[in-house]
């Protein structure tokens, strides 16, 4: 990052620079100062309490210099819906985890990303900002970097990161909207299954899910979601507990000959840009096995009308 110093800003120090127009965390301040060329003026490195004059041009080493030498790239399939040098935005197809684990070291969302960079010459290290199953298709928020990954943390702590999903259900919903709000913990035998337990129990962690129902038909129902909190599993979680799970969903639910995954589509994003703080709002297209299923169950139905 490179800023030069305007009239304005003569006689200031570095770290007024940093903390009160940049607003960089003590963190990232931190390491800065004890990264190699990590603060320069005009090509020579400073501390914090040099003074800037008219013309100074500042230098911050807040770009990566080397990938995450345990992330293999992989040539993969993914859409990109948005990108700039702080943020990557793709849709994640179904099947696809979002980062590598235990099997699943060469097919993720990092590997794919790790790739496209790779190619461009830049290095990548992953430092995704939300996270979705294996099976949930939809919008992602990965920073490009450790400034834009420090400022989106704060801003998904602060409740400034707003998702939206789209899910269809088993069975018709009257109501037009609703929220379960419904304490969840990690059941006995699973460390991945969650279940709904009373707010006493020592693990309960409060979790709220609001839904405005688009349009019912053929036993079921196409659901508009926004969860209050994150918690894992939280959607999946709430509608089976609520006697609706997701159509197809063979952990919470039962698998469907209509779809075979669980039907749930993160859909758009809406979060305050981490270097500019320009509100972004983004859609993510749906993947074409929810938009089959959409239309085989809610035949007359406009999607982009409803959500327009």
């Amino acid at each position: 990052m490179e800023i030069r110093i305007s009239c304005e800003q003569d006689g200031l120090c570095v770290r007024q620079i940093l903390k009160n127009e940049l607003h960089l965390s003590v963190k990232m301040i931190k390491y800065l100062k004890y990264r190699p060329m990590g603060i320069c003026v005009n090509g020579e490195c400073v501390t914090v309490r040099r003074v800037l004059c008219t013309g100074d041009v500042l230098t911050l080493a807040t770009e990566d210099s080397e990938s995450s030498p345990a992330l293999t790239p992989v040539d993969l399939p993914l859409e990109v819906v948005y990108e700039d040098a702080d943020v990557v935005l793709p849709n994640k197809p179904a099947d696809m985890p979002t980062h590598p684990s235990h099997d699943h070291y060469f097919d993720t969302v990092a590997n794919a990303l790790a790739f496209r960079y790779a190619r461009e010459s830049r290095a990548f290290v992953f430092r995704p900002i939300n996270r979705l199953d294996r099976n949930t298709s939809g919008i992602l928020l990965i920073a490009r970097n450790k400034r834009a990954a420090g400022n989106l943390t704060q801003a998904m702590q602060s409740g400034m990161i707003h998702k939206t999903y789209l899910a269809v259900i088993e069975g018709e919903l009257q109501e037009g909207c609703g929220v379960i709000d419904a304490c969840l913990h990690r059941t006995a035998e699973s460390i991945i299954v969650r279940e709904v337990c009373m707010p006493t129990v020592p693990d309960a962690d409060r979790a709220r899910t609001e839904y405005r129902v688009l349009a019912v038909g053929n036993g079921h129902s196409l659901v508009e979601v926004t969860p209050l909190t994150g918690r894992t599993h939280q959607i999946r979680v709430h509608f089976a507990y609520s006697g609706h799970p997701l159509v197809g969903d063979d952990l919470y639910g039962t698998p469907s000959p209509l779809i075979a995954r669980h039907a749930l589509h993160a859909y758009r994003l809406v979060f305050p840009h981490p270097v500019t703080g320009t509100q972004m709002d983004l859609c993510a297209p749906l993947a074409e096995d929810m938009r089959a299923l959409i239309r085989d169950c809610f035949p007359s139905y406009s999607l982009e009308r409803s959500l327009s």
